[in-house]
């Protein structure tokens, strides 16, 4: 066994819809991800236990104990496949949090697949039963980068229609929008679901098939956190912007552009127009 480092992309939910609540609480989801090229990076190492360290810029507020969702992964992994030692985990947080855009799920997904290789075991699939029980996200990040329309409570996932070549720009406030707190907010939570999604979309057409649907979460998360509607009306002066959203529950909105030059023009403008928000320039994976 030998160091490894990963890399845990930017979730992004183009669009959003919750289709009914469940007796036990939980929401059904109907949703387009995706994922951008920023992200978190994340390396383990042999070691007898199970053990996370923390820097990056967004250390602040990440569990270092079982709380923490990587280390839950790593402990189901490590009881699935009953692997007899333990691994040092660091993490690079580089996204915020909580921020709509899958920091937590993605690292566990990373996770997942950096300790199947260094412990040589199969490793967690999306459809396997620990990877839906450490979070609704993770099934989709591990089944990611490839575009993914998910629903459900996260378990249901099929392969989505190729996207376009595109860019994002990712903007967060700083006024963070809590998931538990949002969801509580939402008054209606028996809504239609997303329209099927075309094969072979251009980017305009992609875009008009994303302004036919809908972030059914975005109303709640604005009562929330005045930083969603501060970071949609920032990226809708942008004339680069062909469309903006925001992603899950908040508070990251995101602007589409057509490339990275685009992309980091108007990344650029926004950063220095709001030092003290988070903005990201960053491809579309796939």
């Amino acid at each position: 066994m030998s160091a490894d480092r990963g890399f845990a992309p930017a979730k992004i939910n183009f669009t959003l819809h919750v289709t009914a609540k469940q007796d036990d609480g939980y929401h059904l989801l109907d949703s387009l991800v995706g994922f951008a090229g920023v992200g978190d990076q994340i390396s383990v190492r042999p070691s007898d236990t199970i053990s996370i360290e923390v820097d990056g810029p967004f250390k602040d507020g990440v569990p270092l104990d079982d709380s923490n969702i990587i280390v839950k992964a790593a402990m189901a992994l490590q009881h699935a496949r009953k692997v007899p030692h333990g691994a040092q985990i660091t993490l690079t947080k580089n996204l915020p949090h909580p921020a709509g855009i899958g920091g937590g799920s993605s690292d566990a997904a990373a996770v997942l697949r950096l300790l199947s290789d260094m412990w040589g075991v199969d490793p967690i699939g999306p459809r396997h039963p620990f990877a839906l029980a450490l979070g609704a996200d993770v099934p989709v990040c591990i089944a990611g980068p490839a575009p993914m329309r998910m629903a459900g409570v996260g378990n249901i996932l099929r392969p989505a229609p190729a996207l376009p070549d595109c860019a994002l720009v990712l903007v967060n406030a700083g006024v963070p929008a809590q998931t538990g707190a949002v969801f509580q907010g939402l008054t209606t939570p028996n809504n239609d679901t997303m329209s099927g999604i075309p094969d072979g979309l251009d980017l305009d057409a992609f875009i008009r098939f994303l302004r036919q649907q809908r972030n059914d979460l975005l109303a709640p998360a604005r009562a929330i956190s005045d930083g969603v509607d501060a970071a949609l009306a920032k990226l809708d002066t942008m004339p680069q912007v062909k469309h903006s959203f925001m992603s899950g529950s908040g508070a990251t909105c995101v602007g589409i552009v057509k490339d990275m030059t685009a992309a980091r023009q108007v990344a650029r403008v926004i950063q220095v127009s709001q030092m003290h928000w988070w903005v990201a320039a960053a491809p579309l994976l796939s």
